[in-house]
């Protein structure tokens, strides 16, 4: 469902976790960026929108609701930028 294109995060003692991944969603036109953060590198939040150029509010929206319900979804994003943290 979701396939991740590009991720990287960065951590510093004054910000805590920031992570960036830019990722598709199966049969969705535009691709989507979704921004991390997280002081403890535990409870994130998120902001989330449209990569290069913006795309029907309804398919953002479906977006969200995967993330919120699809746990298995949303850590494959976490884990993405994880995988690609600097220091």
């Amino acid at each position: 469902m979701i396939s991740v294109l590009n991720a990287g995060m960065e951590h510093s003692k004054e910000d805590g976790y920031i992570g960036r991944v830019e990722f598709t969603v199966e049969n969705h036109k535009q691709p989507y960026e979704i921004t991390l953060y997280s002081k403890n590198g535990n409870n994130w939040s998120y902001s989330l929108n449209f990569l290069n150029e913006s795309g029907g509010e309804e398919e953002i929206d479906q977006v969200e609701e995967i993330l919120e319900e699809d746990d298995e979804q949303y850590e494959k994003i976490i884990s993405a930028a994880k995988s690609q943290l600097r220091t």
